[in-house]
């Protein structure tokens, strides 16, 4: 393999992540048919929901709307070209929408866990301070924090693919550089670079991992909080009122970060980059599929919404 510079020209992308994989690859299109257009499905149908039932016209809501947004996007963003890539066995990707999906999956991707950490503040409030929760928590500081989280969402991935940009990669004899992955994700492109990638790493060490455990210590810091004040509640019914409000929430919470710990935490392998695959389709497909099912199988407001409205029952819009 030679390393060029994509100065001279625009190199392909070769996505080999699912291209050895012992499973036929009509069944893995079948599975992440089933899953992409079950995330659609789940996801429009909470939107629809909230928006059209005034029962759930409340700041916690208006946050699980955004979220089903970006789960929306990010399980887009990746599936549709893995579905393409396993019926037409065609694995390249230029150069320009390589950067782009890398942008696009980031993008999404940090919006997640941002708007995840927003709505532990939710819960915070709601349970720490209730009289003055819908004065705190309007629309207007909802829609500031969303929109927060997306600035800061875009601007870490433009830093990061503006470090990409410079970059050499190891091409094989036709000018393919090949990725064991099955889209354009952050360290196989890294490992298929033969410049310096420090500047990269060191932006992931510190920007990155500061924009990771920010919103984790958030949480932990809510959650802390909600608990002390949880455990102040004279009456055993008051308490189980204010943990049931959370239910949802701490799973997805404990969705998320549990899948984290189990691909990154688990002992030293040689398998580094099946653990990368994994994480991957954790976060695309696995994650974005659970948001809705989580919210309407634990949440009595949301499977209400539902009765009302499948049920043939009165759904107020305003």
């Amino acid at each position: 393999m030679g390393c060029a510079s994509n100065a001279s020209h625009s190199p392909v992308f070769l996505l080999l992540g699912f291209s050895r994989a012992r499973v036929p690859h009509r069944v893995l299109f079948l599975m992440f048919l089933a899953i992409y257009l079950t995330t659609i499905m789940g996801n429009v149908t909470l939107v629809l929901l909230i928006s059209w039932d005034s029962r759930l016209h409340s700041p916690m809501y208006y946050l699980l709307r955004g979220l089903s947004v970006v789960d929306m996007g990010l399980s887009t963003v990746t599936l549709p070209q893995l579905l393409a890539h396993l019926v037409t066995n065609d694995l390249a990707l230029p150069a320009a929408r390589c950067l782009a999906q890398f942008f696009f999956f980031y993008a999404f991707g940090v919006t997640d866990t941002l708007v995840i950490s927003v709505m532990a503040l939710d819960r915070y409030v709601a349970i720490c301070d209730p009289l003055h929760y819908h004065s705190v928590m309007n629309r207007q500081l909802c829609a500031r924090l969303l929109v927060l989280s997306w600035v800061v969402s875009v601007l870490h991935t433009m830093l990061h693919v503006g470090l990409l940009l410079p970059l050499h990669w190891a091409e094989d004899a036709e000018g393919n550089v090949k990725l064991p992955h099955f889209f354009c994700d952050h360290r196989p492109l890294l490992r298929a670079s033969c410049s310096d990638i420090h500047p990269n790493e060191l932006a992931i060490f510190l920007e990155g991992g500061f924009l990771m455990l920010g919103p984790c210590a958030l949480i932990v810091l809510s959650y802390v909080r909600i608990g002390a004040t949880i455990l102040r509640l004279p009456s055993a019914s008051g308490r189980r009122r204010a943990v049931s409000t959370c239910g949802s929430h701490l799973t997805i919470v404990g969705f998320l970060y549990g899948t984290i710990i189990w691909v990154y935490f688990q002992p030293p392998s040689q398998n580094s980059q099946d653990q990368d695959m994994v994480a991957a389709v954790m976060y695309t497909a696995i994650t974005p599929l659970a948001n809705p099912f989580v919210y309407s199988l634990r949440n009595k407001d949301v499977k209400g919404a539902l009765h009302r409205l499948f049920g043939g029952g009165r759904v107020d819009s305003g």
